[in-house]
């Protein structure tokens, strides 16, 4: 019957021939193909293709040829290039779980030869077992079917290899005869090791955590034992019950590129019971129960019922500014707008006016004042106007006024390029009054307005949290924006950043630079500044160190060089969940005033929170250059643990009371030397926003 099966199966894949007919020929037609398959098929002159139908045929042909390069060298046990193949092509390009015309699929092949390094290459690309082997019986009858038939072809072509004189087709079928011996060799192979495998151990290691209110996370470890068959496929199973009856629910995972699966829809407060099962061509081995025992879904602020910090804010804060913008709309700082229609010869001379306006253009030099330039990049490339010069545009040549609360102003402004104009029309308003603080920000909406419509870009980028100022009175304020695509502009142009460097004349001496030499030899380092602080972090609970430091103006906060825009930090886990119970022991723990957990003790080291922050923090304490016996200190923040969506979360660990932050002038031990910077704490916030 399976024979039957597999001559049924060998007709509805005759589109498919046979491969390569011995191992050399396998080799040759790997090495042809291996330069080809770097290149796509499409890359061809399409000119010498005779219209779409010789172009599919092409696209046919290549794959079945990558179909069968794949086979052969699962088959031949060539680990590097299995490797190479499934790194270029898709698996609809290597047609990768279609069987041959033996009904095997590669998995099959390096599964049955148990070479597992193969075996786990192909499961991670998404290869899957052949669904024609429902039993252990039909395995092992299409195994013995595949021998019996190659043996008995190797003794036909012996029989006519032996008695046939020497000739050309005699030749070709002592080739044939070598192929199937090779192929005869092959299947009995397959055949001992099926025999030969017993079903996998359980699991070497299960671990049970709290994902959330409503999940938790299973992460589990390969079986230990290496004389069983490579596993194919692991079983999750959950109950309320330690024994498992009732079962509650069941997954099946066939994708091992991580070996952890999140069970979903469960009920808070709730205690469940986790074991996992590996699965081989043998069947199901032994479960292997989590470890702890049990869990309990849940989440940190079940605690006490709090609700999140940010439930509701954005919205709130967008109905908000709708509402002002509402109660702005028929105020008198918009009535020039309205007086928009005006003659064609009256626009016109006003936009000749404006062309020859001084104010219109970028500015080459820097004559005392206060100035903006807007910094686009692309890789190693930086618009310029087509003087070469960096974009720089006036925002007031007297200013005198206290500069960084207007700069820190100007940074919240960043958020809203769009709504220049609309903030514009409301300063005007106030303009009438002597306030030097509202005149010089209406300047710099002006600014603004004046930079976007030259380069005819809205969207400026982010503000650098640092002024750049010179010995001659010039104050340069920087914002950064990378260009992901091509882009063309009328008014600027692309040139490389070393270009620009090397090209520039300097008019300043090196002792006394001027605000756009400092920035053209410090460009490189603002650049490496915009792209680290856009970066995320991945998943997890992380373990933060606060401190700041205050000055007359300002309060700054630490933060590493290489993550501006998150504090000193180390993970704990990749699990960001802090559930009620590991909560409840923290709160304990500080109204305790308890020290922060830097040596192991016996009656704690059951408790895995416990000694992940035991870790965390001794790697933290190395990180900020801090001894480790004065963290002893220390205090872990009780109040909340702040959550950064739903995939990052933090704890903080702060300095005693009264060095959380440094004084003017004050030498503080717990402030590291090196690797790190300090922000302004606006810029901070703005910098965790985005």
């Amino acid at each position: 019957k399976m024979t039957q099966q597999m001559r049924d199966l060998q007709l509805a894949q005759a589109r498919k021939p046979p491969g390569p007919s011995s191992p050399n020929a396998a080799k040759r037609l790997y090495r042809n193909l291996s330069g080809k398959f770097r290149v796509n098929y499409t890359s061809f002159d399409e000119g010498s293709l005779v219209g779409r139908g010789e172009k599919e045929k092409l696209r046919k042909s290549y794959l079945f040829q990558s179909n069968a390069a794949l086979f052969e060298a699962v088959e031949l046990q060539d680990l590097d290039r299995v490797q190479e193949m499934l790194k270029h092509y898709s698996p609809e390009e290597l047609d990768l779980n279609t069987p041959n015309s033996e009904g095997l699929l590669p998995l099959d092949i390096a599964i049955m030869t148990n070479n597992a390094p193969i075996a786990r290459a192909l499961l991670q690309a998404g290869a899957k077992e052949s669904p024609h082997f429902v039993s252990l019986e039909s395995r092992s009858l299409h195994l013995s079917t595949l021998v019996r038939e190659a043996e008995q072809r190797v003794n036909e072509l012996m029989a006519q290899v032996v008695n046939e004189a020497p000739s050309a087709d005699c030749s070709e079928k002592e080739k044939q005869l070598k192929a199937w011996e090779w192929r005869f060799r092959l299947y009995k192979r397959m055949k001992a090791g099926f025999e030969h495998a017993r079903v996998p151990d359980a699991p070497s290691s299960v671990h049970l955590s709290v994902a959330s209110s409503s999940s938790l996370q299973v992460t589990f470890w390969e079986p230990l034992s290496v004389n069983s068959a490579v596993v194919t496929k692991y079983k999750v199973e959950w109950s309320c019950s330690p024994t498992f009856s009732p079962l509650l629910g069941e997954a099946v995972m066939d994708k091992l590129k991580e070996l952890h699966f999140t069970i979903q829809g469960l009920v808070s407060g709730t205690v469940y019971h986790v074991r996992v099962s590996a699965y081989n061509m043998k069947g199901w081995g032994p479960p292997q129960a989590s470890m702890p025992p049990f869990a309990i879904p849940s989440n940190w602020r079940e605690y006490d019922g709090r609700a999140p910090r940010r439930r509701g804010q954005a919205e709130a804060l967008d109905h908000l500014l709708g509402q002002v913008k509402t109660v702005h709309q028929h105020c008198i700082c918009h009535e020039p707008c309205k007086n928009q229609p005006q003659s064609r010869k009256h626009s016109v001379s006003k936009s000749l006016k404006h062309l020859f306006h001084p104010g219109s253009k970028f500015l080459k030099t820097l004559k005392r004042g206060l100035y903006l330039t807007a910094i686009f990049y692309k890789d190693d490339n930086i618009l310029v106007t087509h003087e070469d010069q960096i974009p720089v545009v006036e925002i007031d040549d007297t200013y005198s006024c206290l500069l960084m609360q207007d700069f820190l102003w100007l940074t919240k402004v960043s958020c809203m390029w769009d709504e220049i104009l609309w903030l514009r029309q409301c300063v005007t308003v106030s303009q009438s009054s002597c306030s030097c603080i509202l005149q010089t920000r209406f300047k710099m909406l002006l600014a603004i307005s004046q930079m976007q419509g030259l380069l005819g870009i809205q969207d400026l980028g982010q503000v650098f949290f640092e002024p750049i100022k010179d010995k001659q009175g010039n104050i340069l304020i920087v914002t950064l924006k990378e260009v992901k695509t091509n882009q063309t502009f009328e008014s600027v142009r692309w040139v490389p950043i070393c270009k620009l460097q090397s090209s520039r004349k300097s008019v300043s001496s090196p002792e006394e630079p001027t605000a756009l030499d400092m920035l053209l030899i410090s460009i490189q380092d603002k650049l490496a500044y915009h792209q680290r602080s856009s970066h995320a972090l991945s998943p997890g609970l992380y373990l933060g160190y606060l401190k700041l430091c205050s000055a007359v103006d300002q309060i700054r906060v630490l933060v590493p060089e290489q993550l501006p825009n998150i504090l000193c930090h180390v993970k704990i886990r990749s699990n960001p969940n802090v559930s009620r119970e590991e909560w409840e022991w923290l709160q304990k723990m500080a109204s305790a005033e308890e020290p922060v957990p830097t040596e192991p003790e016996a009656d704690r080291s059951q408790n895995p929170l416990f000694q992940e922050l035991q870790v965390a923090i001794k790697e933290l304490m190395t990180l900020v250059n801090i001894p480790l016996q004065e963290a002893k200190d220390f205090r872990l923040y009780s109040q909340e643990v702040l959550d950064f969506g739903d995939q990052v979360s933090f704890l903080l660990l702060l300095p005693p009371s009264d060095d959380v932050c440094t004084a003017p002038g004050q030498n503080n031990p717990y402030t590291p030397r090196s690797g790190f910077l300090t922000l302004p704490l606006q810029i901070f916030e703005l910098g965790e926003e985005r």
